[in-house]
């Protein structure tokens, strides 16, 4: 008897912990975490929206200059990044004819040498355009061909982005355009919209645009062929309210934000927005400057979600019927 009754207390015991385990599960599992409350003010600012890209440095029209002749470079002229004038002389050359009198002449001495040179002239090389030098692909001494390229020149370097068919809509020829080389961080280069392309291309199931974007002033520093990232600046606004964009829940065109009441409960404010970019938004109207508010915790998303939803009541024809 006292043996089963000690085995009905261990009994009692085991079923009282694993109860205990349970209702301490269920407290710490099954409860509601707090969630912290952050908050921000509303600000005088400045917004910038701008469109993102990157790009290559190219030449706006790359020229490479050809021998009219077969025959031997007989002295360069200019030099890789040297401007050039329209119908300056840039090189000369001698026909396969003239190179091998020359080189007869030399053998016979001086004076023959002189005496056929003098009569038998090389030719020019000109540059067909005002620009600057980019590639010096030939050296005096170099035997070429009509085929061959000696000098390879451009007119200006621009930035060639590309953007996305989802954005190109908003991009107009003339909007301004801030540059930045990978090469030279933090040196922004001020440019504008030249050209956009009226064919796409295709990357990666993507339909993209090349946009050909000029620098008012072209520094020192520009190559051909160089990475740089690039803003579209769509529109710029200063000394206007703005809130962080994180702060600012939208439901479908409608704005909201969430501030204290009276009462300390956070609730919802519809606000109507104007510019905006990833960071801040601009707000036209519903707060003034020093406002403060909150940033809306997922409990908060959710309840507005279901506020928004009863307003707007059944969207479906059949399911309106069937509840009336």
């Amino acid at each position: 008897m006292i043996i089963k009754n000690f085995k009905f207390r261990i009994k009692n015991c085991g079923a009282i912990c694993i109860l205990l385990v349970m209702m301490f599960l269920l407290i710490s599992c099954g409860g509601e975490k707090q969630e912290e409350i952050k908050t921000v003010k509303v600000t005088m600012g400045s917004i910038k929206a701008a469109i993102p890209s990157t790009g290559i440095v190219q030449p706006r029209n790359r020229l490479e200059i050809k021998p009219p002749i077969s025959g031997r470079i007989e002295e360069v002229l200019v030099r890789e990044g040297q401007r050039v004038k329209k119908g300056q002389v840039v090189a000369w050359m001698s026909s396969s004819d003239r190179a091998a009198l020359l080189d007869a002449a030399r053998s016979k001495g001086d004076e023959e040498y002189k005496r056929w040179a003098d009569v038998y002239k090389p030719a020019p090389i000109v540059a067909p355009l005002n620009g600057f030098i980019i590639q010096r692909a030939a050296e005096p001494g170099q035997t070429v061909a009509t085929g061959d390229t000696i000098l390879v020149m451009a007119d200006q370097l621009t930035v060639k982005a590309q953007v996305d068919e989802t954005d190109i809509g908003s991009i107009k020829i003339g909007k301004p355009v801030v540059i930045e080389l990978d090469a030279f961080p933090g040196q922004p280069i001020a440019g504008k919209v030249e050209e956009i392309a009226y064919e796409s291309e295709t990357i990666n199931n993507v339909n993209i645009y090349e946009v050909g974007i000029l620098p008012e002033k072209v520094p020192a520093f520009f190559r051909s062929g160089m990475s740089a990232t690039v803003e579209f600046i769509l529109e710029e606004k200063d000394g206007i309210l703005v809130v962080p964009m994180r702060a600012v829940k939208k439901l479908g065109d409608k704005s909201y934000v969430f501030m204290k009441n009276g009462k300390g409960k956070v609730e919802s404010v519809q606000i109507k927005t104007g510019l905006e970019n990833s960071v801040n938004v601009q707000v036209e109207s519903g707060l003034k400057e020093g406002d403060e508010l909150v940033i809306p915790t997922v409990k908060m998303i959710e309840d507005l979600n279901a506020k928004f939803s009863r307003r707007r009541g059944p969207t479906n024809p059949l399911q309106k019927k069937s509840d009336d």
